[in-house]
């Protein structure tokens, strides 16, 4: 179950995006509860490339709380920036890359993993859940992706 206050907030992401020309997608506790796992999304995490991420950050200038920069962690990458819609937090991530082994891989081709949801008239395009649950892993958040792996064996 979708919280009404995040759909106000999807539907608007949506609406600005499906006619431009960034690729993009639903990542995070959103994407799952979106193909139907059973978690309650607290923000709406958006993935897209490099220029997606300024683009989004340009589209929606007047929600923009954290402008999209390079940040780096220990073991995650990206152009980096937050949006707050209707008092729901977005984080734009652009060309996320994951360190492992000691080495960055290469940013993510999206496309490759892109599904669609659709959801009230919306045709949401989401992360695959066996792709999020191998990011999860080499991330190091075994919670999560031992969730997802239960979701995933249960469905089969």
């Amino acid at each position: 179950m979708i919280p009404q206050r995040h759909l106000k907030a999807l539907r608007k992401l949506y609406g600005r995006l499906k006619d431009s020309d960034v690729n993009w997608v639903i990542t995070g506790s959103l994407c799952f509860a979106l193909q139907g796992v059973p978690v309650e999304p607290h923000d709406i995490d958006v993935q897209t490339d490099r220029e997606g991420a300024y683009e989004i950050e340009r589209l929606f200038s007047e929600f923009v709380v954290e402008p999209v920069k390079f940040k780096e962690s220990e073991r995650i990458r990206s152009h980096f920036g937050v949006l707050m819609i209707d008092g729901i937090k977005v984080e734009i991530m652009g060309d996320i890359q994951k360190k492992v082994n000691n080495e960055w891989e290469p940013p993510v081709d999206i496309d490759r993993y892109k599904r669609f949801v659709e959801i009230e008239g919306m045709k949401i395009p989401v992360l695959d859940l066996e792709y999020e649950y191998q990011a999860y892993l080499k991330l190091g958040r075994v919670e999560k992706a031992e969730m997802l792996k239960r979701f995933l064996e249960g469905r089969v």
